[in-house]
């Protein structure tokens, strides 16, 4: 018979690998490309106290890359130690690790990107009458000219792995990432001026500035035109920013930075939180922009997951989860119209009213015909317009708006009604031009979240299922299954555990029959496992509403008159994301008077 061989071979003894093998082991989990390098000697430079990185590079970082910064600097007698792995001075115990609010900490950095480079580092303490010199492959010190703070200078990387080196793409886009990389640490730390070079060029430069500022700097005019300001403070969080309009969203999700405690992250829980806030109003497979900041006790949060430090862990994370959702959710809700002149009174919600009456289950209270304003008609001389939702003002259908009394003369934030415009389009004048809004996308939103109010306030009915649902299930759903027994039952669902593997579904919220219930379960165990999976019925259900709004709302080539084009205007007006229909189209947009005369060359 003959011998079986093992695919690997013969048997190879246990040994302990060579130092330098291991540090370029360990290189490759932190040193991906240059921009990685430049991330962890700014992150250095930052934890140094400087208030002035200036980085410089040759060949897009591949061939060069130093980073100067004016910080507190290294004693000479510490720099041979610097270079070593796992040594640091910004933890000395667990408790502090545990306690971390330093960008660094894991003593990595530099022993890895000395492992796989040509490094050097001059460094000048304040105590100390000049700086000194270390080669880090030579082991030799040596003076050097410089003022207080330190410069760390990377050449060749790679080098020493051509294999790895190999996986570089072109140093225009190595560049890119570097300056990505300089522009994060830029939008955290406004009170650091940041600078880099190229080829001797001077690439980017951020001056010290407030925070405002500094986003308007890193990212641009046109951000900070199509964003709003975001500030929530829930209990133990603190959540600041901006976040982009949605008809400002982009292809590509190139835009996005979240900052945990000042770190740059890229974390899924939060991502899904703001994707959920966004999904009422975001079009097709567009991305949003925003800049947020999340402050959280350190001890609440993990940051010691990854060795390049871009995730982290909460203690609590369906609470952060919840508080980013909902403070981008608050943004989001205040119509744009209120962001260049007050409303003529506080926006109130209106009374609900459903395009299809009466719906089972929906809590939608009375019936139409009952219906009143929810806001106080305004003193003074007025224009009744009556607007009757029982009958049409030439005897047709039901106007699907609600009774409204305007003031004369009263600047309304989206104008005066003027004429329809091929059935589809109502233009309307305000103070600063010519108002255009597309009549059926706006109705629809007015009428959906008329719907959701509705709902809103409506307990979650169950209704029994004549045969259970029984349906093969993983490990994982059973587990969730068996310990959210009392939050499914609230959501509206009762699943039993049949065995290690199957499940049964016995009850679903009335409102959604007709669906995919198992799917829908399913959803719900996969995001009650890791969020607040309430959203995930309330996706559901407002996928329902939607669908109503669509069929309820005023249908092209209808023919209103004023009255009830202005009574749709002023419907938007007190409609929380009246911008975007429930599909995220614009629902209207203004042509300014300064516009009108350039096209028609007035003053030339």
């Amino acid at each position: 018979m003959n011998a079986v061989l093992s695919p690997a071979g013969p048997r190879r003894q246990i040994r302990e690998l060579p130092d330098e093998l291991v540090s370029q082991i360990a290189a490759g989990e932190v040193v991906e490309r240059p921009a990685s390098v430049v991330r962890e000697l700014v992150d250095n430079a930052l934890d140094a106290g400087a208030r002035e990185i200036v980085v410089k590079l040759m060949a897009g970082g591949v061939r060069a890359i130093l980073v100067e910064d004016d910080g507190a600097g290294i004693p000479a007698s510490e720099l041979p130690l610097a270079l070593k792995r796992h040594a640091t001075s910004k933890i000395a115990s667990l408790d502090e690790l545990e306690n971390v609010s330093t960008m660094g900490f894991r003593g990595e950095a530099l022993a890895a990107i000395a492992a796989v480079s040509e490094l050097s580092i001059a460094s000048r303490h304040a105590d100390a009458p000049h700086a000194q010199r270390l080669d880090a492959r030579s082991g030799e010190l040596v003076p050097a000219a410089r003022g207080v703070g330190t410069s760390v200078e990377v050449r060749e990387l790679f080098f020493s792995t051509p294999a790895r080196r190999k996986f570089l793409k072109t140093d225009a886009t190595e560049l890119a990432h570097c300056l990505e990389a300089v522009r994060r640490h830029a939008l955290a730390r406004p009170d650091v001026g940041f600078a880099v070079w190229h080829e001797g060029k001077l690439l980017a430069q951020w001056r010290r500035a407030p925070l405002e500022q500094r986003i308007r700097d890193a990212l641009g005019e046109d951000f900070m035109a199509h964003s709003r300001e975001v500030t929530a403070q829930p209990t133990g969080l603190r959540i600041s920013g901006r976040i982009g309009l949605p008809d400002a969203a982009r292809a590509r999700a190139d835009e996005q930075y979240v900052y945990v405690n000042g770190r740059h992250v890229r974390d899924r829980l939060i991502s899904h939180g703001l994707r959920t806030a966004y999904a009422d109003v975001l079009h097709g497979g567009r991305q949003p922009s925003y800049v947020l900041f999340i402050e959280i006790a350190p001890s609440r949060v993990d940051v010691n997951v990854h060795p390049t430090k871009i995730e982290v862990r909460f203690r609590d994370g369906r609470e952060v989860h919840q508080a980013v959702r909902h403070a981008a959710e608050d943004a989001l809700a205040l119509p744009r119209a209120d962001e260049t002149r007050p409303a003529l009174f506080e926006p109130t919600r209106p009374a609900v009213w459903s395009p299809l009456a009466e719906q089972a289950g929906l809590g939608l209270g009375a019936g139409v015909s009952e219906r009143r304003p929810a806001w106080p008609a305004p003193s003074g001389e007025s224009v009744d317009l009556l607007l009757h939702l029982d009958a049409a003002p030439d005897g047709g259908a039901p106007s699907p708006f609600l009774p409204l009394t305007l003031q004369s003369g009263d600047d309304w934030p989206l104008g005066r009604a003027l004429a329809q415009l091929g059935g589809v389009y109502i233009l309307a004048e305000n103070r600063d031009g010519l108002v255009i809004v597309d009549m059926h996308a706006a109705h629809e939103r007015v009428v959906y979240e008329r719907l959701k109010a509705g709902l809103a306030g409506a307990r979650i009915e169950s209704q029994p299922l004549l045969i259970p649902a029984i349906f093969p299930a993983t490990a994982a759903e059973v587990a969730t299954a068996e310990a959210q027994v009392e939050t499914l039952a609230r959501l509206g669902l009762d699943l039993t555990v049949l065995s290690s593997n199957v499940l049964a579904l016995r009850s679903h919220p009335a409102a959604l029959a007709g669906g995919d219930m198992v799917a829908l379960a399913r959803s719900v165990l996969a995001e009650l496992a890791r969020y607040d999976a309430s959203h995930a019925i309330e996706r559901a259900q407002h996928e329902l509403l939607s669908s109503m709004a669509c069929h309820g709302a005023v249908r092209a080539n209808r023919r209103l008159s004023v009255e009830e084009m202005n009574a749709l205007l002023r419907d938007m007006e007190r409609t929380e994301r009246a911008d975007q229909c429930n599909h995220g189209r614009p629902t209207w947009r203004q042509l300014t008077l300064k516009e009108l005369d350039q096209r028609f060359l007035r003053g030339r």
